[in-house]
């Protein structure tokens, strides 16, 4: 018996039989076992625990919606598939992450420009703030997002999960399956390649 994948769209959808709070209280080890032993909605539980945090993370590589739901779709789809894999040594949101990085870095080219990142659109303020200073800010935003992009691949993961998601070395070096030392280094490069492409704009 399998562990029924998660819908297409990524959505927790369960029966009354089978509701997800039955797993509610279950910690990752007991929650991978349920999925792998079958029990319908355990996988849906894992989906609805880190949907938002993998759905962020392609929302900082592509900077659209659309994109970001399908590569959030394709991230829960190959972990679903290789869950037999994750062996625990490692948080499960790690293993997700670097899931998520690869499958990001595969399908996103350097060539995809990123739009608005959600915290500018919802939360920030611009009351009081004059028309030209909020264009001025806009249009510094887009020319870093548009040079994020244009870093090598390693370079582009390391910064945007130590700026966009406040990970530690450590962590980025799990996501990355890398070490923290190539981590460290690739964040250095990143920020001096960046200060080349934006003629030394960042600190």
């Amino acid at each position: 018996m399998r562990c029924e994948p998660p819908a297409a769209d990524v959505v927790v959808s369960t029966t009354a039989d089978e509701a997800p709070g039955t797993f509610d209280d279950l910690d990752e080890p007991a929650l991978v076992e349920a999925c792998l032993s079958g029990r319908p909605g355990a996988f849906d539980v894992i989906v609805e625990r880190h949907q938002r945090a993998v759905y962020r993370l392609c929302y900082r590589f592509v900077g659209n919606h659309e994109d970001a739901s399908e590569l959030s779709q394709d991230v829960f789809l190959r972990a679903f598939r290789g869950l037999r894999n994750f062996r625990g040594r490692s948080s499960l949101a790690t293993w997700l992450y670097r899931i998520g990085v690869n499958v990001c870095l595969n399908r996103v080219s350097v060539t995809t420009p990123l739009t608005e990142a959600i915290e500018e659109q919802r939360h920030v303020d611009t009351a009081g703030v004059l028309p030209s200073d909020r264009l001025l800010e806009g249009e510094r935003a887009a020319r870093v997002r548009a040079a994020i992009v244009q870093l090598p691949r390693k370079q582009r993961a390391t910064l945007i999960l130590r700026v966009y998601h406040d990970m530690s070395h450590q962590e980025i070096a799990a996501a990355l399956g890398s070490s923290v030392g190539a981590v460290k280094a690739n964040f250095f490069h990143a920020l001096a390649n960046l200060k080349k492409l934006l003629g030394e704009e960042i600190p």
